[in-house]
């Protein structure tokens, strides 16, 4: 959405909240100048208690630069659920932007982020994305890399495609994401939010899948500006420990598209195409099988032509499959850096691994852990927590041996008031029946 001639937002109406359990806070320079460039409102750092203080000596030496609306809050555990809540009662504009602490701004990203709030029934916008990209090094850093910019550029194409069809995605990511304030500082959010569950456990992990869902539940549209001037730069892990990012980002996928098609299910009237394109799509790309099935389907649905025809048929699929579909997502990609072609081969073998890794996370749905991130998982058991037992005050007694309480007759109640009228006449008729002795006692049994 273009950026109107009068827009109704602008910086002023923008708060930028980041969650971060970083352990080398210095790091973080880069990516909050790039944010403090943009000139929002404020910008709120929550971290752990343990950590405030390194986190609050960085925010001082950033005001120092000139920009003073940083503050430094804390929660007692590192979980970024509960360091969102406690930044959010704190938010007085109208936009609140939700930000990872390893991304990069553009100066031109808010207008850009703000334009689609223009439509009263939007409630959340997202961001195009892409990796910082490694050119040097070791190979094995440079084939990291490359996946996960892989990874991302797939990620742009599908969400811009749905967004377009029929304005869904399966989760507005939490690198960067633009939402209305009076959203995300209800009650009954902050609520569902905090007690969300998986099973019989509270879930405190995939807070953007939440937030996505939400809105989709709430009738809230949401957009992504697939607009370079609202592009944000984003890391991802350049050696094995990417493997565990994709684990988690899987375990999500699972979880999440699992409440939305079966839990909620708002996804099969509100976004028909976004269900069958990514909602059931987790539960049915598995390269590793579908690809092997569709040659093989192919070349004995034509058994009965003319060999040479047959081969033809066959190998058109193969092309087809190869040529295409595991390329056209990538386009971006080769655009703006053709040599980047060499990794393709990866991209397909990998795209097979990946099929392991997910059936991997299905049977490790229970698993919260970041894995390739220091300090992440000391409260990796707040993630996935037991959800409390009712009271036993709560339950209903049992029928055996039952009687309902014995009240005073209408008599009794007459007589209990006459009487505490000539004891006391300024006091009040059910304070004297409470006071006399068996009324309560009866009705307790």
């Amino acid at each position: 959405m273009p950026i109107p001639e009068k827009p109704s937002f602008g910086p002023q109406d923008v708060t930028v909240v980041i969650p971060t359990i970083h352990h080398v806070f210095e790091e973080l320079r880069s990516s909050l100048q790039s944010i403090i460039a943009c000139e929002p409102f404020e910008l709120i750092l929550v971290t752990t208690a343990s950590k405030s203080l390194a986190l609050e000596k960085l925010a001082d030496s950033l005001r120092a630069s000139g920009y003073h609306s940083i503050r430094v809050l804390s929660t007692n555990v590192a979980n970024k659920r509960l360091q969102v809540c406690q930044a959010l009662p704190e938010i007085r504009t109208k936009i609140t932007v939700l930000a990872d602490d390893d991304v990069f701004w553009p100066k031109t990203l808010i207008p850009w982020i703000l334009a689609p709030f223009e439509d009263a029934g939007i409630g959340g916008v997202g961001t195009c994305q892409r990796v910082q990209r490694v050119r040097t090094g070791p190979w094995s850093a440079r084939i990291f890399n490359w996946l996960g910019a892989a990874y991302i550029e797939r990620r742009n194409f599908e969400i811009s495609a749905t967004h377009n069809i029929d304005g869904g995605t399966s989760c507005m990511s939490g690198r960067t994401g633009a939402y209305r304030s009076e959203i995300l500082q209800s009650h009954e959010f902050l609520e569902g939010f905090q007690t969300e569950h998986w099973g019989k456990y509270i879930l405190n992990a995939d807070d953007d899948n939440f937030v996505t869902r939400w809105l989709v539940s709430h009738q809230l549209k949401t957009w992504v500006q697939y607009e370079r001037a609202c592009e944000v730069e984003t890391t991802l892990e350049n050696s094995s420990k990417f493997l565990y990012q994709c684990s988690r980002w899987a375990r999500s996928n699972w979880r999440s598209n699992w409440t939305s098609l079966v839990r909620e299910r708002y996804v099969w009237t509100q976004q028909p195409w976004s269900t069958y394109a990514l909602h059931i799509a987790t539960f049915t790309s598995l390269a590793i099988l579908v690809d092997p099935l569709l040659l093989y389907s192919c070349w004995r649905a034509t058994q009965d032509w003319a060999p040479v025809t047959r081969q033809y048929a066959f190998w058109a699929q193969f092309v087809f499959m190869f040529g295409f579909t595991k390329v056209v997502k990538l386009m971006g990609l080769f655009l703006r850096n053709p040599s980047d072609i060499k990794f393709l081969p990866v991209s397909v073998v990998f795209g097979y691994f990946h099929g392991l890794i997910k059936l991997y996370a299905l049977f490790t749905l229970r698993m919260t852990s970041w894995g390739s991130r220091e300090d992440a998982d000391t409260n990796d058991n707040m993630r996935l927590a037991p959800r409390p037992t009712s009271s036993p005050i709560l339950k209903t007694p049992s029928l055996s041996g039952f009687r309902l309480p014995q009240y005073a007759s209408t008599h009794s109640l007459s007589s209990l008031w006459l009487s505490g009228k000539t004891a006391q006449k300024q006091s009040r008729p059910w304070r004297d029946v409470s006071e006399k002795t068996g009324l309560l006692e009866a009705s307790s049994h």
